[in-house]
């Protein structure tokens, strides 16, 4: 199992969450916070199914 760090932002409109440390552009929402987070995680999963491991970054996300 591999753990990402996740940004939940808030909206106007509802929440956005977006991971760190994948290749590509992985994004989740939803009304509520919850719901932006298993958005995510969802598409975490699919990003990495669909494109493989080499989707993982190798090195650490730099800080914000």
């Amino acid at each position: 199992m591999r753990y990402f760090k996740v940004i939940v932002e808030k909206h106007a409109e509802g929440y956005v969450a977006y991971p760190l440390g994948l290749k590509g552009v992985v994004v989740g929402e939803g009304e509520i916070y919850e719901e932006a987070l298993a958005d995510v995680k969802s598409a975490i999963r699919f990003h990495i199914e669909t494109f493989g491991q080499e989707v993982l970054e190798t090195e650490a996300p730099s800080p914000l």
